[in-house]
C-alpha cells in the first residue's frame, strides 16, 4: 500500500486495526516510510490518529516516532514520546540518543546516557550504538586522553571492542585527544574496516597536523583496500595537501577525482580551491570558483584568504564586496586579518565598524587579528579600547588575545601595561610568555628579559626558537655578550633546539654591538649553515659604528648580491667612506645607487596627538607648528652637547636618518 499523492491517508490504516487493537508494527513501518521520503504531514496525520485512538505507542512504534521527529528536527516532539514510553527498552533509549546526536546536542546525550545508567538492569544494557553516540559526546565535549582511556576500558570490560561502529568512535576520541598514537593502534588491530575506519584515522591525522601521515594512509588505502575514497576521504587529504603546501600530491587527488568521477560536494570544492588558493596557484583557484553554481561563505572564504596571502589585496576586497547574503564571521576576520598582513591598516577599523554595522560581534579571532594594526601606527588609545572590548567580553583570558595586547602596549611603549596584562593571565602558554619577554627586549631591558625567561624555564614551560630570539636579541641591545653565549650553546645541549640563521644572526648582533666585531666576523665564517643578510647586516650595524672601512667593504659586497635594492646598504657604506675621508668612493657609491635607480625612501612615523594619529617623515616640515618643535629639538642638541655628548651633524646627512 502507498499514500496518496494528495497526503491523504487511505482505508489502508483500517486495516491496520483489528479486533485485538492497533498493529503497532504495521504503523511503525508506516512512520518509517514517511520518514525516509520525507512526508511530514503524513506522518503527523498517522501520529495524531495515534493519540486520537488513545494508544500508548510500544517501544517499537515509539522508536520510529522518535526517529521521525528527530530527522524532522523536532526533538521537543521526539522527547516527548520518549518520555510517554511506560517501558523502555534499549532500541527506544538509543533511538533518543541518536536523535540528540545528529542534532550535535551533546549535553543531552551525556545526561539521557546517564539516566539510561540509572535504569540498568539485566533487560535494559547500553549496546553498542549507545557508546558510539556517548563516544562522539566525549570526544566533543571532553578531549581527554585519560577519559578516553577509561572509556576504552569500559567498552572492553563489556565486550564492545569486536564491534566496527564503536572502534571507528573511539578512533575518532582518541584523534580529538591528540592521541594519534593510540588512534593508530587501534585502526592497525582492526580486521575489518569500512570507510568509517579509513576516514576516521585519515581526519584525525590531518586535522592534528600529522599531514605527511594522513597522505601516507591515503596511499595505503587506495593500494591495499577495494574501498572507493568518498568525499569525507578527499576533504581531509586535500586540507593536509593544503596546510602543507603540496600542490603536486594535491594536483594528484585533483586528477583522482576526475578520474573516478567522484562526486564532489560543496565541501570537497572548497577544500580544492582551498588549496589551489593557498599554495598560489591562484588562476586555477579562481577557475573552480567561477565553475562553482553553489558557493557558500566558505567559498569564498578560501579563495579570499589565498589573495590576500598572497598579496591581491583588491582582489580579495573585490571578492569580498560581491558576496551576496549573511556572511560568516569567519570571512570578516580572514578580510581583517589579511588587511593587517598587508600593512593595509588604516582600512582594518573601518571594515570593523562595518562588520558590527552587520551585527557581527568581534571575537577572539577578530581582537588577536586586528590589535597588530594598532601596533603598526603606535595607537595606544585604540589599542586600550580594544583591550577594554576583550575584558567586558570575556576574551581577556584567551592566550592569543593576552599575546596581542601584550604585543601592542609593547610596542607602544606601555611596558606597565603589558606587565599588567602578563600578571593577570592565569593559563600562561608559551607564547605569553614569549611575548612578555619580547617586550622588555624590544625596549632594551635585558635584565628583565632574562629574569622572565629564567621563570618561565623554573615554571616548567619549554622554550621555541621564537623564545630563544627574543631573549638573544635582549642580549645584544645590553651587550650582554658571556650571557648570550651561554644561552646560545644551551639551546641544543639543554633544550635540543638546533639553532637557526636569526639565531646565528643575533649572536652576530650580541659581538657587534658589543665591539667585537672581528670576533663576530670570524664566528660568521665558522657557521655550519649559509649566513643570509640578517646575519651580514648584524655585522654591517657594528662595522658602521666602528667605522673599519675594509671590513665594511667586505660585508657590504656580500650585501649588495644579496639584496641589490636594499637602499640602506648603499647609504651605510657611502657614510663609512664619507667618515674616513675617501670622498671619491663615497661618491662612487651613490653613483650605483642612482644608476641603479634606488632612492632612499624616508621612514615614516606616527604620533598620537589629541588631534588623533600624525605620521611625518625626517626633516618634516608639514606641521603648522614645525618652527616650534624644531626649536625644542635644538634646545635638546645643545644640551646634550653641554653633557659631552658628539653629534653626528659633521657626516653626511642622510647618514643621521638611516
Amino acid at each position: 500500500m502507498r499514500l496518496t499523492p494528495n497526503g491523504h491517508i487511505p482505508l489502508y490504516l483500517q486495516n491496520l486495526c483489528s479486533f485485538n487493537g492497533v498493529d503497532c508494527r504495521a504503523f511503525g513501518r508506516l512512520i518509517q516510510y514517511c520518514s525516509d521520503h520525507r512526508l511530514l504531514r503524513q506522518a503527523n496525520q498517522l501520529h495524531a490518529r495515534i493519540v486520537h485512538w488513545s494508544l500508548t505507542p510500544d517501544n517499537f512504534l515509539a522508536s520510529k516516532l522518535i526517529n521521525f521527529y528527530s530527522k524532522s528536527n523536532h526533538l521537543y516532539e521526539a522527547r516527548k514520546v520518549f518520555d510517554e514510553i511506560p517501558d523502555r527498552n534499549i532500541f527506544s533509549w538509543n533511538a533518543m540518543l541518536i536523535g540528540y546526536s545528529i542534532h550535535d546536542m551533546h549535553g543531552r546525550t551525556l545526561n539521557l546516557f546517564s539516566s539510561l545508567l540509572s535504569s540498568y538492569s539485566v533487560t535494559l544494557k547500553p549496546d553498542n550504538f549507545t557508546i558510539t553516540c556517548v563516544l562522539k559526546a566525549l570526544s566533543v565535549l571532553f578531549p581527554d586522553s585519560i577519559l578516553a582511556k577509561e572509556v576504552h576500558c569500559f567498552v572492553l570490560r563489556h565486550g564492545f571492542d569486536s564491534d566496527i561502529f564503536v572502534f571507528n568512535a573511539l578512533i575518532t576520541y582518541y584523534s580529538r585527544c591528540d592521541d594519534l598514537g593510540l588512534a593508530r593502534i587501534l585502526f592497525d588491530r582492526m580486521h575489518d574496516r569500512d570507510i568509517v575506519s579509513w576516514n576516521s584515522m585519515i581526519a584525525g591525522y590531518s586535522q592534528c597536523g600529522f599531514y605527511e601521515d594522513c597522505k601516507s594512509l591515503h596511499r595505503k588505502m587506495l593500494d591495499s583496500t577495494r574501498l572507493r575514497p568518498n568525499g569525507v576521504t578527499l576533504v581531509s587529504v586535500l586540507q593536509a595537501c593544503a596546510q602543507s603546501n603540496d600542490l603536486v600530491f594535491g594536483k594528484q587527488v585533483h586528477q583522482f577525482i576526475i578520474e573516478r568521477k567522484i562526486e564532489m560536494d560543496v565541501s570537497a570544492q572548497n577544500s580544492l580551491i582551498g588549496l589551489y588558493a593557498k599554495c598560489g596557484s591562484l588562476d586555477h583557484a579562481r577557475e573552480l570558483f567561477n565553475a562553482m553554481s553553489n558557493k557558500d561563505e566558505i567559498t569564498y572564504g578560501s579563495i579570499i584568504s589565498g589573495y590576500m596571502a598572497h598579496g591581491f589585496v583588491d582582489k580579495a576586497m573585490d571578492l569580498f564586496r560581491e558576496m551576496k547574503g549573511p556572511r560568516l564571521i569567519s570571512t570578516w576576520n580572514a578580510v581583517i586579518s589579511g588587511l593587517v598582513q598587508n600593512n593595509r591598516n588604516e582600512g582594518v577599523l573601518e571594515l570593523v565598524q562595518e562588520m558590527q554595522e552587520f551585527r557581527f560581534r568581534p571575537n577572539v579571532v577578530t581582537i588577536s587579528s586586528i590589535l597588530p594594526a594598532f601596533s603598526c601606527l603606535s595607537n595606544l588609545k585604540g589599542g586600550k579600547a580594544i583591550h577594554a572590548y576583550a575584558i567586558r567580553n570575556g576574551y581577556a583570558h584567551n592566550s592569543y588575545v593576552a599575546t596581542s595586547i601584550i604585543d601592542t602596549y609593547a610596542k607602544a611603549g606601555f611596558l606597565r601595561g603589558a606587565q599588567w596584562v602578563f600578571d593577570r593571565t592565569k593559563n600562561r602558554s608559551l607564547i605569553v610568555w614569549t611575548a612578555i619577554i619580547s617586550a622588555y627586549s624590544a625596549q632594551g631591558d635585558a635584565n628583565a628579559a632574562l629574569k622572565l625567561f629564567g621563570d618561565m624555564l623554573s615554571n616548567g614551560t619549554r622554550p621555541d626558537h621564537v623564545t630563544f630570539t627574543a631573549v638573544l636579541a635582549a642580549c645584544a641591545h645590553s651587550g650582554m655578550v658571556d650571557e648570550a653565549w651561554k644561552i646560545f650553546d644551551e639551546m641544543f645541549l639543554k633544550h635540543g633546539i638546533q639553532p637557526s640563521v636569526e639565531h646565528y644572526a643575533c649572536m652576530v648582533g650580541v659581538l657587534s654591538r658589543a665591539g667585537m666585531i672581528y670576533e663576530a666576523a670570524e664566528f660568521i665564517s665558522k657557521m655550519p649553515i649559509e649566513p643570509n643578510a640578517k646575519v651580514w647586516g648584524a655585522l654591517l650595524h657594528g662595522v658602521s659604528v666602528s667605522g673599519d672601512v675594509e671590513l665594511g667593504k667586505f660585508v657590504c659586497d656580500h650585501l649588495f648580491e644579496m639584496e641589490p635594492e636594499n637602499t640602506g646598504n648603499y647609504v651605510i657604506m657611502a657614510n663609512l667612506y664619507s667618515q674616513a675621508g675617501k670622498w671619491e668612493e663615497a661618491e662612487n657609491v651613490r653613483e650605483k645607487m642612482n644608476n641603479i635607480g634606488l632612492k632612499k625612501i624616508p621612514g615614516t612615523s606616527w604620533i598620537e596627538t589629541s588631534g588623533g594619529l600624525r605620521s611625518f617623515i625626517a626633516r618634516d616640515v608639514s606641521s603648522e607648528r614645525s618652527e616650534e618643535m624644531y626649536g625644542i629639538l635644538e634646545g635638546l642638541l645643545g644640551l646634550m652637547k653641554e653633557e659631552g655628548y658628539a653629534l653626528w651633524d659633521e657626516l653626511d646627512e642622510e647618514y643621521v636618518y638611516t
